[in-house]
Parts: C-alpha cells; structure tokens; sequence
C-alpha cells in the first residue's frame, strides 16, 4: 500500500476518532440534526477504518513471523513459513478491501428512489412484461425488508401496466437498483399466440434517486403549474370522491408529474413535488455526464434508457445482462424476485472498472 493511502488512512482514523468523541458530547446529542450528521458521517468513516485496524494487525503479525523465520529451530521455521504464507494472503485481501472502501462514493446510494416502468415496443405484450418487471423488483424489495409505494399507474387493458411509478424505501436501496435503468428485453409466447411463435416485446425501467437538501434543487413556485383533478379508483372504498390528484408542472423544463396514490390532496402534491425534484436531478446529470468525457463509460453501461440492458427468454429459461455478458439459466427465480445473482455480478464489475481507474 502506498503512502498517500497511508496518509489518508490515517487521516480517517483521526476523524473517526474525533467524530467518536463528538457524539458524546451532551451538546451534540440534544442537537438532534447534528448529531444525525455525525452519525452518518461516522458509518461512512467505519468500514475503512476497521480494515486498515486489520490491516495494521496483520502487518505486525507479519514481522513477527518473518524474525521466526531466522530462527535456528527448523521446527519453528517450518510453523513461521506457514503461517507467513496466510498472512501474506490475508493482508493482499485487507488491501483489496480498503481500496474499496476509499472508491468513490455515490452520494446517492443510501436514499431511497423512484422506479419507473414503462411498456415498450410490443403492444399489449409489453403491458404485461411490464407488470412482470414491477412484480420482480416488489419481492426483491420485500426479501430486503424495504418498502415499495406505487405514486401512479397507468394499467394496460389486457393486463400489467402501461406505465407504474412507484417510491421504493429502505436503506441502501438506490446502491443495488441503480444498474436496473434502461431497455429490458423478453422473448416469451404469449396467450394469446395460437400459432405458438415466440414474441420480442420491451419494457424501459429508470432508477432516479429521490431528490432531497443535499442536491440543492430549488422549485420556484413561479415556474410551477399545479393542477388538481379527480383520481381514478379501483371501486368499492378506496374509490377517491374528491379532486385530490395532484398534477405538477415544471415551465421551465416541461417536466411533468403527478400522484393520486395518497387520499390526501397536500400528500398527493407533496409526493409529485419529491418526484418532479428527482426527475430534474436526473436531467441535470445527465446534461453533465453528456458535458464530461464520453469515454468514461464503463463496462455496466451508463443507464441510458434507449440501451437495452438484459433479455428475459423464457423458452430457454435463461437471463442475458449484455452490459457484462452474463447469462444465467434460471428465470423462474430472477423474475419471481431473486434478483442477487445478477444485481452482485453488476456491482463487483462496476467495483472492478473502479479500482483499475484508481490504481491508474
């Protein structure tokens, strides 16, 4: 490991120590805002400063073994030799690890997001893959104990959705979803298919994380249309009688959004102004990824949505994810939610193209 890892190791080591003590400090804690602050800040400092403790250890273990080595007891040579050989092994993971841990963070991984899904090319077929995506992602959120909270939904006449929005809370959330962004694929024959030929239908999905002080995304309330209407019900009590759909519209950018999830009209209008926020935070980055350097594109793909992404092909029970040419054969699983296998493969290849940029 070199010096400047060294140097800012032990600069983090500092600081966590430092933050330690802070939030023992009465004054803090009766600050609750503050005390947040230093919480979160404190778990970002954590894990990097545990491995480099390892780190540390594992070294001084080292040196001990290798004055073992020079030892004229060739019994004590032989325990030394073994034992330097894990060390070695051990103290090249740690390093490994604490790389990982000084990459890079997305400020946005730990909040929660708005996932959109919207039936592509294929008709009614598409509705219905479209259903089948929001069904995955909702058991993939339940298995991780997060909360899915649908904002609007447009369903297809022969099933699924034309169009689903939905909240998705926990923590962590936006760190595992966000590769999901972009054209996903599947070839299926549908019911409706006497013939028995197989199908192409597409549905586009797009992770945005949800807005919130940090991104400093300011609504003037002069650019803002707000219009309010009557929901649209499924029957029976959860009919909304009254005009508390909300529809924002943003001037300047032509952005729209709307809820009429919520039976209250302040709800309804708070949760489409949260959705119209992330929506321009994803517009401002993207104008600033298109502003930097086109060739930091790195192998999990940009999540474009004109890309396609993966292929659901039922007839062969398998799941292609072209961004890193993986391929499994277990489609009954992924889309039933057990989306693991694909979302780790995804994150270890982003970490990957990371570290080679940060050895560089």
């Amino acid at each position: 490991m070199n010096t400047v890892m060294i140097e800012k190791l032990d600069a983090m080591t500092a600081r966590h120590a430092e933050v330690t003590a802070q939030l023992g400090n009465p004054e803090v804690i009766a600050d609750q805002e503050k005390y947040r602050e230093l919480s979160r800040e404190r778990a970002r400092l954590e894990e990097a400063v545990e491995r480099y403790r390892e780190y540390q250890d594992c070294r001084r273990h080292l040196s001990e073994t290798s004055e073992m080595l020079r030892d004229s007891d060739t019994e004590v040579q032989a325990l030394a030799r073994g034992e330097n050989e894990e060390l070695k092994r051990k103290l090249e993971a740690i390093e490994l690890e604490i790389r990982r841990c000084l990459l890079p963070r997305d400020p946005h991984d730990r909040g929660n997001l708005f996932l959109e899904i919207r039936a592509g090319t294929g008709g009614d077929e598409a509705a219905i893959f479209a259903g089948d995506l929001f069904r995955m992602y909702h058991r993939y959120a339940e298995a991780k104990g997060w909360r899915v909270k649908v904002i609007n939904s447009n369903e297809g006449e022969h099933g699924g959705f034309k169009e689903i929005i939905s909240r998705v809370i926990g923590e962590g959330v936006y760190s595992m979803l966000k590769f999901e962004s972009g054209v996903h694929r599947v070839q299926r024959i549908p019911e409706t298919e006497s013939q028995g030929r197989i199908h192409t239908s597409a549905a586009t999905v797009a992770v945005l994380p949800e807005a919130d002080e940090v991104d400093d995304i300011e609504l003037d309330s002069a650019d803002l249309r707000i219009d309010k209407f009557r929901a649209s019900g499924a029957g029976g009590q959860h009919v909304n009688k009254t005009d508390s759909a909300v529809r924002v519209t943003h001037a300047p950018s032509g952005l729209v959004a709307e809820c009429q999830d919520e039976r209250s009209q302040h709800r309804n209008k708070a949760r489409a102004l949260a959705l119209l926020k992330a929506r321009l935070l994803d517009l401002e980055r993207r104008r600033q990824a298109r502003a930097q350097a086109e060739t930091r594109k790195n192998m999990v793909g940009s999540g474009d949505r004109s890309q396609r992404i993966r292929t659901y092909n039922f007839p062969q029970g398998r799941v292609t994810d072209h961004r890193i040419n993986l391929t499994l054969h277990r489609l009954p699983e992924i889309i039933s939610g057990d989306l693991d296998p694909l979302i780790e493969q995804l994150v270890h290849e982003h970490q990957a193209t990371q570290l080679a940029q940060f050895d560089e």
